[in-house]
């Protein structure tokens, strides 16, 4: 079967961030520990498995896995199993529905790249757990919980570059992730970074889900619906972001970087 490497929320190789992109039979696509294995070999933040649908309501099933566990939301690995699909000319129009852990998730082709429609994750505000500044390195402005993240506003971009985290104090938050994040400086309107001990990813290159909290949390902040969000890993990447309702549309470019053909067929 095909597997592909894809930098996703990037329109240059080895930027952004890269993503797995495996399209199994339908066999080894109930196979969770086949797919935890094939995750795990290629060690990205995360690898998507797509496989047509048998609903008529979809066009694919959709599942992510890190490293160490199955995710119930990812974007880049989204953005980047659409941008394969699209390419290879698998999919029937110019916008495809993936079945996913959370719902029904659209893609769809734009002069930029691909247009991803995800649910919006309203952060609300919760107190400073102890020892947070600790483990980041700064210290937090404002701590919200949105979806199954942990945001932490800083004081601005270069705070924001200076976290130093300690990857074991992180881990032990009841969260899925911490984005660190400040208001933005030239084109972005704001700024991140993403670290994700716990399910293995210790900083996350380019985050497509955390901006379905990061949206919500800027746009009335900004006075704007759409923005510009950089994520300051090495890599570096941007994702445009428009606020609509309880929803959250996501925009990015990706670029394959890899294709083969994937022969252990068996965990």
């Amino acid at each position: 079967m095909r597997i592909h490497v894809v930098d996703a929320f990037t329109d240059r190789p080895f930027r952004g961030n890269p993503a797995g992109v495996c399209l199994p039979d339908a066999a080894h696509a109930e196979d969770v520990a086949w797919m935890q294995s094939v995750a795990a070999e290629l060690n990205h933040s995360e690898t998507a498995f797509a496989v047509p649908s048998r609903s008529d309501d979809t066009d694919f099933a959709l599942r992510w896995f890190t490293p160490q566990t199955e995710v119930d939301l990812c974007g880049h690995a989204t953005l980047a199993a659409a941008h394969v699909l699209f390419a290879q000319g698998m999919a029937a129009s110019s916008r495809i529905r993936f079945a996913t852990r959370s719902g029904i998730l659209t893609a769809s082709l734009d002069s930029a790249g691909v247009v991803l429609d995800f649910p919006a994750l309203p952060p609300r505000e919760v107190p400073i757990p102890s020892d947070l500044g600790l483990a980041l390195g700064v210290e937090p402005v404002r701590v919200a919980a949105g979806g199954d993240d942990l945001l932490v506003e800083v004081a601005s971009a270069a705070a924001v570059r200076a976290v130093v985290p300690d990857l074991e104090m992180i881990a032990a938050l009841p969260y899925r992730a911490v984005i660190v994040t400040a208001e933005g400086e030239g084109r972005a309107d704001f700024v991140s970074r993403v670290f994700a001990p716990a399910v293995g990813v210790p900083e996350d290159p380019v985050t497509g889900s955390t901006h379905c909290v990061l949206g919500p949390y800027w746009a009335p902040r900004l006075d704007r619906r759409r923005m510009s969000g950089v994520q300051l890993s090495a890599r570096g990447g941007t994702v445009g972001v428009e606020v609509l309702g309880d929803r959250v549309r996501l925009f990015g470019a990706a670029v394959t970087v890899l294709e083969g053909e994937l022969v252990a067929h068996r965990a």
